[in-house]
C-alpha cells in the first residue's frame, strides 16, 4: 500500500559546503524561488559563527530522478551572507 504524504515532492535544497567537512542542509524546498528566499535566514539560525566563517559556498540543488531512486544536481552557487564573509576577515 502507498501512502503519499504530500501533493508534490519537495525537489530543491541549498546545502553549505565546506572545505574540511561534510556539506550540511540548510533549506528543503519545493522551488528554487522559495529556496532561494529562504536559505540566508537558515544559515544564520543553523550555523553556528565557526560553521559560517568555514563554509566556502552554498549551493542551490535540484532532485533529479524518482522519489525513490535518483540524485542531487548543482544548480548553481548561491551567495554566502555578508557576515560569513566578514568573520573570515576579522
Amino acid at each position: 500500500m502507498f501512502f503519499q504524504s504530500e501533493s508534490k515532492a519537495q525537489t530543491w535544497r541549498a546545502v553549505a559546503q565546506f572545505a574540511d567537512r561534510p556539506e550540511l542542509l540548510l533549506y528543503l524546498g519545493r522551488s528554487s524561488t522559495q529556496v532561494r528566499s529562504s536559505y540566508l535566514e537558515a544559515f544564520a539560525e543553523i550555523l553556528d559563527d565557526d560553521e559560517q566563517a568555514a563554509c566556502i559556498s552554498v549551493a542551490l540543488e535540484r532532485w533529479n530522478g524518482t522519489p525513490d531512486s535518483g540524485r542531487w544536481l548543482i544548480q548553481s552557487n548561491l551567495n554566502v551572507p555578508a557576515s560569513a564573509l566578514l568573520l573570515k576577515v576579522a
